[in-house]
């Protein structure tokens, strides 16, 4: 416990899935902790049930006015920003021949631009409070091409090149930046609509650690990345999958 101790952060897309659990983490470590979503009515309940080292603001991730608004009152309310994490996304499964161009677009400005404009915002407040820690959530659809996703993937593989200059052009005064792939973790967005359950056990039953994750497994490594711990870890990927990225463990029959 406290790992986070006198820290301030903004998770994006808190409200529930990845963004609640690493929001939880976060302030049971320690920190003080601004949850930003759209959904409103589930982010306030989470902040609430949280106490007083939480709280929660409206925030679109595209809307650069909204990020100055919510970077202004996280430090009126609990001082500078010490850690972003870019958690909020949106997905949607299309083959990339029906993909809608409108709906391309959007996957981009919210995964890819929303990131950007955190890191923009923050930046100035970081460097104030003397240094901080950027976490984007990208995804192994960063590292890989993936079915039914090409928006989606598009922005995933994205945010690595930003992240890594990012990580170029912050580094120098004391702003770290990296990168965390999930695989299939058991979350509201990432559980296809329809998909039946005996589908999706097939492919997880093929990995090397054969089950779903979890939005604790990749919490913990964000909160890895948030502490002083990773004090000499910037530009880097890391990886909670299971073992996906590592091969295809079905193509022998090995136990």
């Amino acid at each position: 416990m406290g790992r986070l101790e006198g820290k301030v952060a903004i998770v994006t897309g808190a409200a529930r899935g990845q963004g609640e659990a690493e929001a939880r983490l976060f302030v049971a470590e320690g920190a003080r902790v601004v949850l930003a979503d759209v959904l409103d009515e589930p982010g306030e309940e989470v902040a609430a049930s949280l106490g007083d080292g939480a709280r929660y603001e409206h925030l679109d991730v595209t809307d650069e006015d909204a990020w100055r608004a919510v970077v202004a009152t996280t430090e009126d309310a609990f001082g500078p920003v010490s850690v972003l994490v870019n958690n909020a996304g949106i997905i949607a499964f299309n083959p990339v021949y029906a993909q809608d161009a409108a709906q391309f677009r959007r996957i981009l400005d919210v995964n890819l631009t929303g990131a950007f404009l955190g890191i923009k915002s923050v930046a100035p407040s970081m460097r104030s409070g003397g240094g901080g820690s950027i976490v984007n959530i990208s995804s192994t659809g960063g590292m890989e091409g993936l079915p039914m996703l090409a928006a989606y993937s598009a922005s995933k593989w994205g945010l690595r090149g930003l992240s890594r200059t990012a990580a170029l052009d912050l580094g120098r005064q004391g702003i770290r930046v990296n990168t965390v792939h999930p695989g299939g973790i058991d979350t509201p967005m990432t559980r296809a609509e329809g998909m039946p359950d005996s589908e999706m056990g097939a492919f997880y039953e093929r990995l090397p650690i054969k089950r779903m994750g979890t939005v604790d497994d990749v919490a913990a490594m964000v909160l890895f990345l948030a502490s002083d711990e990773a004090g000499y870890v910037t530009g880097a990927e890391f990886v909670v999958d299971g073992g996906h990225l590592a091969g295809d463990n079905g193509l022998l029959d090995t136990k």
